[in-house]
């Protein structure tokens, strides 16, 4: 048989070393073997940015993610926790009732709000025109946008992030900030108003979302809704305004509270009617031939509450809630409900009105006054007397810019004071003077002579010592100065624009003139009721105010005034209560004579009247000024037409300010001060020269030349009268239209020829 070989039996395998697992960290890009050459100091600077730029874009794609996904997921969260405001809840809380308090605590009044939505507006009630206006004014992309306009949002960060000012929110998202009454500027506010607007998208249509709107936001003069603004503005049914009216009323919609300001109101006018033709909505046909629709006065749609004078006040009181200074606004104030404790006194009120009431009695029933009363320890406004017709007329303490006439010569006084004169240094009191190229007179005759000191001086009023003083010592700029620090405002509102006071030509310094109360000496009457209280409070000007507080409808306090009383004169409050009290020194003669306060209490003051321009013996506005340690009021009578003399019927002459203004001045004084402790002025420490040189006085007194007109001297007053005005360089329209400088190709000529302001 064949040899079988046996079965080779396998050699086991060999055993061979094994190799690790690969280290990943061979492959980092720092690893290198040692073998590998070096790299040089470039190379590594190169392999370092690769990493560093590496990580970056790493980084860039974990943020960008989480930007992505985060606010999506912030608002997947906020989405079933948040609810939006349904119209009909909305308007039953709105037009809640305004309660107004005397300064004791005791009811004022209630205010309620015009054309209150009795029921809620459907949107087939309102024109098609109508709806395009609101679009276009706030969201002209509306129907577009799933509750917010991302482009506008993004928009309003970029110009807030390069220092402007802009909201970017859409209709539906301006709907649920007004319905819950939440404007805080705040990250939190934003989110949820906008994560609350998408909700709302998302659970109603852009139809509903519209109607909500038009039933619930604010256009000013009080309304809530369109179909309100409709009769607040214009008198009439929604149905029946123009596109021109819509668009008036849709843009005030931004800021309500300017409603009354005419030249943001045509500015915004404006606006929506270039949106509505660049929208297609009306052609350009329409928007040439339209002119701004002037809405119908205020006052005859004003929130209902107090009536005649007292109008005044409420307005007065309403104004400071929408201040800046308050913080509330009155569409806040309507919303919730509120109780607003004033400063106003029920019997000095009471006693302006008397005393007006008393003196106006059978006189000129076109003369008219106001009467404005300030406390000068807290700056709280204790009286508002500004006409009485109420809001049918003009406000003639705040709503009227007038000539002051001699009661400015105080503010001559500080700034001699400051500059170191003092009451007792003399100046040239004879009669007429040439100075400073222009011939300036006295009223009557004067014995004080050529050495006439200040205080004198004051006393009688004399026109050339004051007019000397300032064209050759302190200057124009130094008076206005002290007069802003007193408390005549720099800027205030006057026919819906600002008005800078006292100064002159383009906004220069002001010409002479204001060394005597005329040029560019135009002051509001009430205003000067402030700053003769910064001389009572002896140099500490305290800003006036109308409201104490302002509570809730659970009482809790919703705004506090605090008292910020400042040194005026000088930062030095010693220094700026010598000087005020330098001027009492003074000024509290001359009410002695005739219009002295009751019981021998101390009371200061100054009197001046503006003498009728071309006029020799007519005058065309009086005042009276004057203060006790704890009250400080202003009265000035005049006419609506400014170029119009005013006489006192009871005598047959002119009216001079120790007549019908004095008197109405003294019988309130009486009144709002019977019964309260009789005050004297603390004693004065008299800066510099106190007394005046010892002279001979003259035995001639100094007399205007035979060729001037004269008159004879006021018997009531307690200085000369005879006045004189620069004339104005336009037509006076009445208290809107103060004096102007005379128009030259040159600096405006001061007072010449016995045209200057009567004392």
């Amino acid at each position: 048989m064949p040899h079988v070989a046996p079965p080779v039996q396998r050699e086991p395998g060999l055993l061979t070393h094994r190799e690790p697992d690969e280290d990943p960290d061979l492959y980092d890009d720092d690893y290198y073997d040692d073998d590998e050459p070096e790299l040089t100091e470039e190379e590594e600077r190169r392999l370092r940015k690769k990493k560093i730029w590496k990580r970056v874009r790493i980084g860039a794609f974990v943020a960008l993610g989480l930007m992505i996904l985060g606010p999506v997921l912030a608002v997947a969260i906020a989405y079933p926790l948040v609810n939006w405001p349904h119209p009909e809840e909305v308007a039953a809380g709105q037009n809640k009732t305004i309660t107004l308090h005397w300064a004791d605590g005791s009811e004022m009044a209630k205010i309620t709000q015009p054309g209150q939505n009795l029921s809620m507006l459907k949107l087939d009630e309102v024109p098609d025109h109508v709806r395009k206006a609101v679009l276009a004014a706030e969201d002209a992309n509306f129907y577009e946008n799933p509750g917010f306009d991302a482009k506008a949002i993004v928009r309003a960060v970029w110009i807030q992030a390069t220092g402007g000012s802009s909201g970017g929110s859409g209709l539906t998202q301006q709907y649920i900030k007004k319905a819950t009454n939440n404007e805080a500027p705040t990250l939190t506010r934003k989110f949820t108003e906008l994560v609350k607007a998408y909700k709302m998208s998302n659970e109603s249509d852009h139809d509903t979302i519209l109607e909500a709107y038009l039933n619930t936001v604010h256009f000013g003069r009080g309304a809530n809704g369109m179909k309100a603004a409709a009769q607040v503005y214009y008198g009439k049914d929604m149905k029946d305004l123009t596109p021109s009216e819509a668009a008036l009323i849709a843009g005030m919609i931004q800021t309500p509270s300017w409603s009354e300001d005419m030249e943001y109101a045509q500015k915004r006018w404006n606006f929506v009617m270039d949106q509505m033709q660049q929208k297609g909505w009306i052609d350009q046909a329409y928007r040439g031939s339209q002119q701004f629709p002037t809405p119908q006065p205020f006052e005859k749609t004003r929130p209902g509450g107090l009536e005649g004078p007292m109008a005044r006040v409420q307005q007065q009181i309403e104004n400071e809630v929408d201040s800046d200074d308050v913080g509330l606004t009155m569409e806040k104030a309507q919303k919730v409900g509120v109780d607003i404790y004033t400063t106003v006194d029920k019997n000095m009120q009471q006693a302006a009105t008397d005393a007006v009431n008393a003196v106006m009695n059978g006189q000129d029933p076109d003369l008219r006054t106001s009467l404005s009363a300030i406390d000068p320890t807290t700056g709280a406004v204790k009286a508002y007397y500004a006409g009485k017709d109420g809001l049918q007329g003009i406000d003639y303490a705040k709503g009227t810019i007038q000539e002051a006439g001699s009661t400015f010569k105080p503010f001559d006084l500080i700034a001699a004071l400051k500059m170191g004169k003092g009451i007792g240094d003399t100046y040239d009191g004879t009669s007429p003077r040439t100075i400073a190229n222009q011939v300036i007179r006295n009223a009557g005759t004067s014995n004080c002579g050529k050495q006439c000191p200040i205080k004198q001086a004051m006393i009688e009023s004399l026109n050339t010592v004051f007019y000397d003083m300032v064209a050759n010592d302190t200057g124009t700029p130094a008076v206005a100065d002290a007069a802003h620090e007193a408390g005549i405002p720099k800027t205030v509102m006057y026919e819906g624009k600002p008005f800078n006071t006292l100064v002159g030509k383009d906004g220069g310094k002001p010409n002479t003139g204001i060394a005597i109360g005329a040029d560019d000496a135009q002051v509001r009457p009430f205003d000067m009721a402030s700053a003769f209280a910064t001389f009572a409070a002896r140099g500490v000007y305290r800003k006036p105010f109308f409201i104490t507080k302002i509570e809730g409808p659970d009482k809790e306090l919703l705004y506090q005034h605090t008292e910020k009383g400042v040194p005026a004169f000088d930062p030095d409050p010693t220094k700026s209560q010598d000087l005020a009290d330098n001027v009492t020194e003074v000024l509290k003669e001359i009410p002695k004579k005739n219009i002295a306060c009751a019981g021998g209490r101390e009371c200061a003051g100054k009197t001046g009247t503006h003498e009728l321009p071309e006029s020799k013996d007519q005058n065309s506005k009086a005042w009276m000024v004057g203060y006790t340690p704890s009250l400080s009021a202003s009265v000035w009578v005049g006419k609506d037409q400014g170029n119009l003399p005013i006489t006192d019927r009871k005598t047959g002459g002119p009216i001079f300010g120790s007549g019908i203004p004095g008197q109405i001045w003294k019988k309130f004084m009486d009144a709002a001060l019977n019964g309260t402790p009789v005050e004297k002025f603390p004693k004065a420490h008299l800066l510099n020269r106190s007394e005046p040189p010892k002279i001979t006085p003259s035995n001639t007194p100094s007399q205007t030349p035979s060729n001037t007109p004269t008159r004879t001297t006021d018997p009531n007053a307690s200085e000369p009268t005879k006045p004189t005005q620069t004339k104005p360089t336009r037509p006076c329209g009445g208290v809107l239209c103060p004096s102007q400088p005379p128009t030259t190709t040159t600096d405006p000529p001061d007072p010449v020829n016995g045209q200057q302001p009567n004392p």
